[in-house]
């Protein structure tokens, strides 16, 4: 019996349906850390700098070396202007984001600190690439580098194999929008009969995996949803409109947080805060936060996207997304992030490059 055309095919189909479902997580991500941050900026209005100030404080905080984070000088130097935040969805159930978990979903969040545009990019969490594991530098899953070291760990993986210059991160948890619709008092939402069909399954799925109990949807129309629900709803993906109805829930769950909040009273929004901010953690400071407040409301989304671009699975010791080639990835990542034609990738990427083609045999 010999691997064949079907086999390889159905390894591509497999493949593609985790990237989708990877560069989901990688978005709530960013919503769950956008929705904070505007909620918390409605505060201004109420109590002002002092009072969003003594809340940063709560932030889990890390202080790394950002001297060895994997960053080539030269690399540095290309990116000026650009600020590349990673943002971190970590497996673990507790608020513990010490090395040992997995971080299950990456987005690397790029600002154009010109245009304050943003483009978000999500890495794969099979990705194969050079990861340092107890002092040693192996080929593994992307997502093995903040069980071995932590966020720095990862920033190190990240800056090394995409020439980046990532010097701060931001990790959250899955079960942190579930925290945050429940500390509004939940909110409201509208469902119709097509999702009535596929919600209650979701929040059975989601009460199973966050530990968290809820109850079904019973009758359409509009309804307080629990932070469970909340989910539940903003993952229904198989009615009319597919996929874009699915970002379209999203954007609903996201309006309904904004305008709940905008009702608090001072003492909510400190429950509020005092539920989320501790589930954070970053090495960016409060000051930092701070300074971006006012930018805030001109920051736009223009762009995501999944990375590696083109992507070969292979079955080692375990299953592995292999960039096909590293090196024609990462010339790709930097057009495309950074507008940077015809871009000449660093020694390191080309050394790692070349190591993922011995050792797979995979090329273009």
């Amino acid at each position: 019996y010999k691997y064949g055309a079907y086999e390889r095919n159905l390894e591509r189909q497999q493949y593609q349906i985790k990237k989708k479902k990877k560069k989901r997580k990688a978005l709530k991500v960013f919503i769950i850390i956008l929705v904070v941050l505007l909620i918390l900026i409605l505060g201004i209005g109420i109590a002002g700098y002092l009072f969003i100030n003594s809340k940063l404080s709560m932030l889990q905080t890390e202080t790394i070396d950002t001297t060895a984070v994997g960053i080539d000088s030269g690399v540095a130097e290309s990116l000026q202007g650009y600020r590349n935040i990673a943002l971190l969805g970590i497996d673990s159930r507790a608020d513990d984001y010490s090395p040992g978990n997995r971080s299950d979903c990456i987005i690397i969040a790029s600002l154009n600190e010109k245009t304050n545009e943003v483009k978000l990019t999500s890495v794969y969490r099979d990705t194969y690439v050079y990861v340092e594991e107890n002092g040693n530098k192996k080929l593994d899953k992307i997502t093995h580098a903040y069980a071995y070291g932590g966020a720095q760990n990862t920033l190190k993986s990240l800056n090394e194999a995409l020439d980046l210059n990532i010097t701060e991160y931001v990790t959250v948890n899955f079960d942190a929008v579930i925290a945050a619709v429940d500390a509004l008092g939940g909110i409201t939402i509208n469902i119709d009969s097509s999702e009535l069909k596929y919600i209650n399954d979701y929040i059975d799925a989601t009460s199973s995996s966050s530990g968290v109990s809820s109850s079904h949807i019973t009758r359409t129309g509009n309804q307080e949803l629990d932070g469970v629900q909340a989910v539940a709803y903003s993952r229904i993906r198989y009615t009319a409109g597919g996929d874009y109805k699915w970002t379209e829930r999203m954007r609903d769950v996201i309006s309904a947080m904004l305008a709940k909040a905008k009702t608090l009273s001072l003492g909510q929004l400190n429950s509020f805060a005092n539920t989320i901010l501790p589930r954070i953690s970053t090495n960016i400071t409060s000051g930092e936060i701070l300074g971006l407040i006012p930018s805030l409301a001109t920051i736009s989304v223009s762009d995501s996207q999944g990375w590696p671009y083109d992507v070969k699975g292979i079955t080692l010791n375990a299953w592995y997304g292999v960039p096909v080639t590293l090196e024609s990835n990462v010339v790709q990542l930097h057009e495309e992030l950074f507008g940077q034609e015809n871009y000449e990738v660093s020694d390191t990427v080309k050394e790692m490059s070349d190591a993922i083609i011995n050792r797979t045999g995979y090329t273009e």
